[in-house]
């Protein structure tokens, strides 16, 4: 079995890890109700894609905001 002969550096480790790093997704305006989105997904808050509806979204009941 293969065991390192000698500790590996924080650099080196770094090196090894630097395509780790998270980003955060892009988002643009929606071009239907102006609300940010990510780009090629429907909009969460609107439901238009492509300058359709997409999604049906559901109406929040004063119910609904009571359970969370």
């Amino acid at each position: 079995m293969g065991v390192p002969k000698r500790r590996v550096s924080h650099a080196r480790q770094g090196d090894r890890r630097s395509h780790h790093a998270l980003s955060l997704p892009h988002l643009e305006p929606c071009p239907h109700c102006h609300e940010p989105k990510q780009v090629h997904y429907a909009c969460p808050n609107c439901g238009y894609y492509a300058g359709r509806e997409a999604v049906r979204i559901k109406q929040r009941t004063p119910t609904d905001t009571q359970a969370q």
